[in-house]
């Protein structure tokens, strides 16, 4: 049962974070995002007169023969985006050496994108997964509802601490009927990325923002020392003062990132790295200019 203190306390932790994202918003990122990400259609917009050069596919006919001469139908670009932020809440989502755990990391890049969202008029959705999907929240729009997801991906409290990215995609395809921008915020700790993010990419444009914490890339040298897999709860008691131990940790997980990195690659996903020692809007805004890079070229 969560006590009055303990809802208070993640209260003031929504709010905090809704006035940081804001700023950040209304300063940089509303613009970057909306350049970053284009509408899934276009809209029929008005009739002109054929001009040579013209696509002869978008001549309207009885318009044309109405008027006595060519006249084509005019396009705009779809704006309202369906945004949808899949965040896993696993077990390891808790842990966090530094400033932030994994899960507080998450949700202030999901403030900041749904905010972006938001103000731009696009819906934003949530979906919370760990061994299975534990929550779905369709696409809406409003302050409340933004507000609601941030606080569910606070206080979420799976009953299986695993991580199954086929549970999170299975459920994005079947829920969603139109496609949709998937922002991916997980670790990536986990066997089998390939099959469902490659059925992912394959319907929605997905972002990929992978959560790291600095020890998990480089062990301390700290002397005997006891680690947990906080998704199993299985230890192990290990002596970090032995050079050669160290530099086999590290080698195994620059070789875990590189496969998940490639993976990334293979199926078309962009991708950014967010971590729990570093703010990450710098990150964000990194991302949203490659998006707009790669748009205009």
């Amino acid at each position: 049962m969560t006590t009055d203190e303990q809802i208070e306390e993640m209260m003031a932790r929504v709010r905090k974070l809704e006035l940081k994202a804001r700023k950040l918003v209304r300063e940089s990122f509303s613009g970057e995002y909306q350049s970053s990400f284009k509408g899934q259609g276009l809209d029929f917009d008005d009739f002109r007169e054929y001009q040579h050069g013209d696509e002869i596919r978008f001549i309207d006919w009885n318009v044309t023969a109405r008027m006595g001469t060519p006249f084509i139908r005019k396009f705009r670009e779809e704006r309202e985006l369906n945004v949808v932020l899949a965040v896993d809440v696993s077990g390891s989502s808790i842990y966090g050496s530094v400033r932030y755990s994994k899960r507080e990391l998450a949700a202030e890049a999901a403030a900041i994108l749904g905010f972006s969202a938001l103000h731009n008029g696009d819906k934003c959705g949530l979906i919370l997964f760990a061994a299975e999907t534990t929550l779905f929240i369709p696409p809406a729009k409003g302050t409340r509802h933004l507000l609601r997801l941030i606080r569910e991906i606070l206080t979420a409290q799976p009953k299986t601490q695993g991580t199954s990215l086929t549970a999170a995609t299975d459920t994005l395809i079947s829920a969603l009927d139109r496609k949709s921008l998937v922002f991916l915020i997980s670790d990536f700790l986990t066997e089998n990325l390939d099959k469902p993010l490659g059925k992912l990419a394959a319907k929605h444009d997905t972002i990929a923002l992978r959560v790291t914490d600095p020890l998990e890339r480089k062990l301390p040298q700290a002397g005997r020392v006891t680690l947990e897999d906080p998704e199993t709860g299985w230890q192990t008691s290990i002596n970090t003062s032995n050079a050669n131990l160290r530099m086999a940790y590290g080698k195994l997980m620059r070789r875990q990132h590189e496969g998940v990195v490639q993976t990334f690659k293979k199926h078309g996903i962009d991708f950014t790295e967010l971590q729990t020692d570093a703010d990450p809007s710098s990150s964000l805004h990194a991302l949203l200019k490659r998006r707009i890079r790669k748009r205009s070229s």
